[in-house]
């Protein structure tokens, strides 16, 4: 006997498989760890505001 054919894109079914599908979060990206991202730009900002001191110290 043939295996039945399954279009493309379709999953074929689990045999035994007791799980029903569920909708997966979807990522958040960046959004998703925003002090992450607040830390990243704080730290870009203290590292221009330092250049910019170091140069004036140095004149």
């Amino acid at each position: 006997m043939s295996t039945p054919h399954i279009p493309p894109g379709e999953t074929p079914p689990a045999e035994g498989s007791t799980a029903e599908a569920h909708q997966e979060r979807p990522d958040g990206g960046l959004w998703e760890h925003p002090r992450v991202l607040l830390a990243a730009i704080v730290l870009g900002a203290l590292l221009v505001a330092a250049f910019f001191i170091a140069r004036m110290a140095g004149l």
